[in-house]
């Protein structure tokens, strides 16, 4: 029986098999390869790594957890689990099964792109979802945003601050007058009719087609994407979640199911309306997540209390 089983070794779950390894805890890490930000050329906001491919912060990871002699690090996913004997058992894709006195789901989030045709080609490329991951490399270069709502707008206007030239795509959705206004007066045009697709090649943005009226050359464009969760580990074991999807925690990532843990995008606590989609959150969620599990070990080996058993109500 392992300690510990972290289901997803993302940025979130190879921290906080770190944290356990660093206090001798047997953990098995099951990765199912490249996560969410794949695409991307390189993860940010990062310190000491800024702009990493995501495969080689990936790499970098499993390279610090080797010399850790009770982490082990398998590739795989989870296709059963079952509440058991002191813990949980796991059943493995590949046939294996295990056993773990906590679980820590770190499975991560997906996601779906209901824009444009053509914008999978170009995603994590030239077609982006947050500013605070990709606004900088629009530094002096072309860009769009799609949508027609306040935030659409607020969007276009934060990349007017740096960008070369920004554009508000309204997709044919009605574009309130005064937010038209105020773009317009810090210099964002705008193109009411409803975008069709989006073009280019290699990964790389080079026009917006509409419905009416000419193409539009940009070198990037941001769309919205809808998050869904990566796993349905978390609903099959009757974790709590919110309407958005995200699994419910408190602060110290405990879901609603004792004796499981929950860290990265996947999982947020009430008072985050959204959940956080930086590396360095993720990370520093399962750091958090890891910390407080082997505390609940620790109450459990030496038949202590809980010394946060006061902040989970």
């Amino acid at each position: 029986m392992f300690d510990a089983v972290i289901a997803g070794g993302g940025p979130a779950g190879m921290s906080a098999a770190l944290t356990l390894g660093r206090t001798h805890r047997s953990v098995m890490l099951l990765d199912a390869g490249a996560g969410r930000n794949a695409p991307a050329e390189g993860v940010h906001n990062l310190l000491t790594r800024d702009g990493t491919p995501p495969a080689r912060l990936r790499e970098l990871g499993h390279a610090e957890l080797a010399s850790y002699p009770t982490v082990q690090v398998r590739t795989g996913t989870v296709t059963g689990v079952r509440a058991g004997d002191g813990g949980f058992d796991l059943d493995l894709a590949d046939g294996g099964a295990v056993t773990a006195r906590r679980l820590l789901l770190a499975t991560g989030l997906a996601d779906d792109l209901p824009a444009p045709p053509g914008v999978e080609a170009l995603w994590g490329r030239s077609a982006f979802h947050c500013p605070y991951c990709h606004g900088y490399e629009c530094t002096g270069r072309t860009v769009a945003v799609i949508g027609a709502t306040a935030a659409r707008a607020r969007l276009a206007l934060q990349l007017s601050r740096f960008a070369a030239g920004v554009a508000l795509c309204a997709d044919g959705e009605p574009l309130d007058a005064a937010l038209r206004a105020r773009l317009e007066a810090n210099g964002v045009s705008v193109r009411r009719e409803a975008v069709t697709r989006l073009v280019g090649a290699d990964g790389r943005l080079d026009r917006i087609e509409f419905a009416g009226g000419p193409s539009l050359p940009r070198d990037a464009v941001f769309v919205v994407n809808v998050p869904r969760q990566a796993s349905d580990l978390a609903e099959r074991l009757g974790c709590a979640a919110f309407a958005d999807g995200c699994v419910e925690v408190d602060e110290f990532g405990r879901t609603s199911v004792p004796g499981v843990y929950a860290a990265g995008d996947m999982a947020r606590r009430a008072s985050v309306p959204m959940p956080l989609s930086a590396v360095v959150a993720a990370a520093a969620s399962g750091t958090v997540a890891a910390a407080v599990l082997d505390q609940d070990l620790v109450s459990a080996d030496f038949d202590l209390p809980g010394p946060l058993a006061k902040a989970r109500g």
